[in-house]
């Protein structure tokens, strides 16, 4: 049986994943430990590791039994395809979420514009800005080199810089235009 990628509404991927299991069907919703701020106390909460996703493992022709539960909106489709993972790919999944820090788990996609910094590789320490982004593979404009690289970041360890929109457009304006 493989297991398919549900879509939900914003914020119900415990509620869908608790709907398909008193309907008997296998569900997987990972989540991860976040540590929350409230005005006077932290507290620990879990969330969707994907937010607006679950997977559900049953057969084909049993699909539509999922859609009498509350806040499901549909399937992720590729290529006009229902989106299939394989189980190698849960698995890998639960095992991240037993084996590392919570707290430094997140899904990051990047844009073209954002500023990052690679932290392995030939070239660590080095900054630039994202030309392209295609899959794992970024096109980065490298600001000391003056030069452009692409890197897969599958095998090269980047993460974001958090700018001040200011300062990006600032950064805009002193781009010199060959």
């Amino acid at each position: 049986m493989p297991w398919f990628v549900l879509y939900t509404k914003s914020r119900s991927e415990k509620l869908v994943a608790r709907g398909l299991i008193q309907k008997g069907i296998q569900v997987y919703c990972p989540l991860r430990k976040v540590k929350r701020k409230w005005s006077d106390r932290f507290k620990i909460v879990e969330e969707p590791l994907f937010r607006s996703y679950c997977f559900v493992h049953l057969e084909e022709n049993e699909r539509a039994s999922v859609f009498g539960v509350p806040g499901v909106v549909g399937y992720l489709h590729w290529l006009k395809k229902p989106a299939i993972v394989k189980p190698k790919e849960i698995d890998l999944i639960r095992d991240m979420l037993n084996d590392f820090d919570h707290d430094s788990l997140e899904v990051v996609n990047f844009d073209a514009a954002d500023r990052l910094k690679i932290t392995s590789g030939a070239f660590m320490d080095q900054e630039g800005e994202v030309v392209s982004a295609n899959g794992k593979r970024l096109m980065i404009k490298l600001d000391s080199l003056s030069m452009f690289i692409a890197i897969d970041i599958s095998k090269t360890k980047v993460e974001k810089i958090k700018t001040s929109k200011l300062f990006a457009l600032a950064m805009q304006k002193l781009q010199p235009v060959y």
